[in-house]
Parts: C-alpha cells; sequence; structure tokens
C-alpha cells in the first residue's frame, strides 16, 4: 500500500516549498518530490521584491498580485528565520529605475506618469539625485525612478531555510520522478514515481516550473499551459558592496538589473529566450548583460565573475501564474510564476492554503478570495475530448443497426 500523506507536492522550488511549509504549519502531513530540488529556476534567481519597479502596461492584475504578496514578505521572511535559524538577506532599500539615453528617459517618464496614475510610491529622480544616492552609477545616467517600496531577498538562503523548516516539521522530502497520477473516480488521489512506488494523498499540488506542462500521467485537458522562457545571469564579486540597493536600467531599450548581496556578491540579469528547455550559457547572452550592466556601473568589468548560469521560468500565455484548483478534483496547480516566483512564494503559499486546506479559496478571505479568481487555472480549463462511440466490426453488427 502507499503512503498516505494529506498533500503531496510535486516540485521542490520555491513556489513548492513555501507551499508545503505553509501546509506543515496547518497540521497537515505532508510530501515533497523532486528530483533534484532548488536546483532549477529558484537556484539561478535573483530575488527582486519588485513589483512597482517592474509594472507592465495592461499587466495590472499582476502588479495586485504582486504588491498582495510583498506586503507578506516581513512576516514570512521573520517567521521562516525563526523557524529554520536562516538569515534570508532580507532588504526593503528599494529599487533605483534609471535611464541612460534620451530615449530610454522618455520611456522611464511615460512609466513614472503611469505609477503615479496607479497610485504606486515612486518618486522620479534626475541623474544627479541617482547618483547621490548610487556614487558608482554612470555620468551619463540621465535620470531615474525609485521605487521605495520594493525589496529583494537571497533566494539560495530562502530554500536552504525552507527545507531546514521542512525537515523540522517532520515533512517527507523524496528524490524522485514523478511519473503519473494516481486515481479514483476522476480524481487525483495520489502520485506514482519513477522508481516504481507511490505516494496516496488527499490533495497534490503541481508545482513542478517550466515542466508543469509536460508532467507525464496529466490529462492532456487538466496539463497547464506553461512554457520554460531561459534566463541568462552572471554572478559578481567584490571585497565591498558595490550598489546600496537595486538598480535597474534601460540601455538602448534593453532591460538590465544588478542586485547587490550584504557579503559584496552582485547579481546581474537577466535575459529572456524563447528557445524551449535549452539551459546553455552563451557568449552573446554574458555579452549582452555586461555591455548593458557597463553603461550604468563602469567598475562592475573590476568585478571577479562567480558563477554564470541559467534557467527556465515557467510562462503562461497571460503572464499571470497558475494557482488553485483544476477541473480535476484533488489535483491544484502552483505554477506559471514566470519572473516572479520569489515574490510571489507568500501569496502562493496563502492561496493553496485556504481555510479548510481545500487550496485555492481563498479560505474565506474576501481580499484571498478575489486574489485567488486572478490567478485561478480555471480561466485556461479545457473541456475533456470526446471518446469514441464503441463500435464492433461491421459482421459483428445486429443487421438492424447496420
Amino acid at each position: 500500500m502507499p503512503d498516505l500523506f494529506d498533500l503531496v507536492v510535486v516540485g521542490g522550488g520555491v513556489i513548492g516549498l513555501s507551499v508545503a511549509w505553509r501546509a506543515t504549519g496547518r497540521g497537515q502531513r505532508v510530501a515533497v518530490i523532486d528530483p533534484a530540488p532548488v536546483s532549477g529556476a529558484s537556484h539561478a534567481a535573483a530575488g527582486m521584491l519588485a513589483p512597482v519597479s517592474e509594472v507592465t502596461y495592461t499587466e495590472e492584475p499582476l502588479l495586485r498580485l504582486g504588491l498582495a504578496s510583498l506586503e507578506r514578505w516581513p512576516a514570512f521572511a521573520a517567521e521562516l528565520t525563526r523557524a529554520s535559524g536562516y538569515d534570508l538577506d532580507h532588504r526593503a532599500d528599494g529599487t533605483l529605475d534609471v535611464a541612460f539615453g534620451s530615449d530610454d528617459l522618455a520611456a522611464l517618464d511615460d512609466l513614472a506618469a503611469f505609477t503615479a496614475a496607479l497610485g504606486l510610491p515612486a518618486e522620479r529622480l534626475t541623474g544627479r539625485e541617482c547618483r547621490r544616492l548610487e556614487p558608482m552609477l554612470a555620468p551619463s545616467v540621465r535620470g531615474g525612478m525609485l521605487a521605495g517600496g520594493d525589496a529583494w531577498v537571497d533566494p539560495r538562503k530562502v530554500t536552504a531555510a525552507l527545507l531546514a523548516a521542512l525537515d523540522a516539521a517532520g515533512a517527507t522530502l523524496v528524490a524522485d520522478r514523478v511519473t503519473g497520477l494516481l486515481t479514483s473516480s476522476g480524481a487525483a488521489r495520489g502520485v506514482r514515481l519513477a522508481s516504481g512506488g507511490s505516494l496516496a494523498s488527499g490533495r497534490v499540488v503541481l508545482a513542478a516550473g517550466a515542466w508543469s506542462g509536460s508532467l507525464e500521467g496529466v490529462p492532456p485537458e487538466v496539463l497547464p499551459p506553461v512554457r520554460p522562457v531561459k534566463g541568462q545571469i552572471m554572478r559578481l564579486r567584490s571585497p565591498e558592496p558595490v550598489l546600496s540597493r537595486c538598480v535597474r536600467g534601460v540601455v538602448h531599450g534593453s532591460h538590465v538589473y544588478l542586485v547587490p548581496r550584504g557579503d559584496g556578491e552582485l547579481v546581474l540579469g537577466a535575459t529572456q529566450e524563447e528557445l524551449g528547455f535549452d539551459t546553455r550559457v552563451t557568449a552573446g547572452g554574458l555579452w549582452e548583460l555586461l555591455r548593458d550592466a557597463r553603461e550604468l556601473v563602469p567598475g562592475v568589468t573590476e568585478l571577479e565573475v562567480t558563477e554564470t548560469i541559467a534557467g527556465l521560468r515557467p510562462g503562461t500565455p497571460d503572464n499571470l501564474p497558475l494557482v488553485g484548483p483544476t477541473i480535476m478534483p484533488g489535483l491544484d496547480l502552483a505554477t506559471g510564476h514566470h519572473r516572479g516566483g520569489v515574490l510571489l512564494a507568500p501569496l502562493t503559499a496563502d492561496l493553496c492554503a485556504g481555510e479548510d486546506s481545500g487550496g485555492g479559496s481563498g479560505g474565506g478571505d474576501p481580499v484571498l478570495t478575489e486574489l485567488a479568481g486572478l490567478c485561478s487555472p480555471l480561466r485556461f480549463a479545457r473541456a475533456a475530448p470526446p471518446r469514441p462511440p464503441r463500435t464492433g466490426p461491421i459482421e459483428n453488427t445486429p443487421r438492424e443497426q447496420r
């Protein structure tokens, strides 16, 4: 007989681990299944918690989700630190968006007007004011916008803390690959494993990131419309921090960001490439990052390169995540977070927990219920394909039915 759990989470990235940890806090028996936990997009991520500076026209629903999750981050980080003993390097000094050329400055002016219209906390700055905040910026920086409410965190410390907290809470971590669902009367009741075993559960949450849309054994009408979006990142190091806050810039139309760590590390990213499951780090991708970053912070070319890596973000057709119940009873989704997996982890965990642990309902909280509606997987629900009529060979068909 398979082991019986209240919840099985498929995927051991920051989203899956956060969902599992929140469930253990509600007294549930939880298992997380991943052949290589925290080795995917969460490991590559820079950790920006920046819904204001990353706001995009026509994506106000995503902004609402991001702001709601950013509000949860301080309590989430404090609780996780208490549970694990890990310092998450959670900082809230804001994000400085800067512009390099006149066209970039015009785009920044439009963005500042847009954020002001939405009532978001952002301050327009001159180039001199930007350099007063960040002296390492190039003299050619024309202006900027400070999103003072934005924050950032070290995702590798977050995932390490989640693993420690889950272990302390008695959760089960299974280093295996899921090959299908256990079902009963059309409902998901657990998972089958590549090793030949299985885990039975009251609920399954699919949180496999970019691989969520191609998981074996899941009915086609239930598989989420998730695709991989490649992002290449560099990690640099200096004896002392080069920047005091996140810097994002637009250089000749290309976006680049620099995220400082307290220990002198500087994360530089990230490309956005539609190349399927390709995780190769390319000379061209790294050159573009260094080229644009050097225009904003010339000193980056003097720093030590400590790592180059490519991750696969889980993208969706409308750039909104997929969180909540599917059309298959017992199967929930927690995927499709694209660039915002780290930012949206606390909110996703709350949405998947729900008051009755059924997931995706918002637990009776009207705000959570409204947010759950924005990212409900049911917006992409597809009907099961019709079954072909059962017919036998014509010679065995009664004459009156021919």
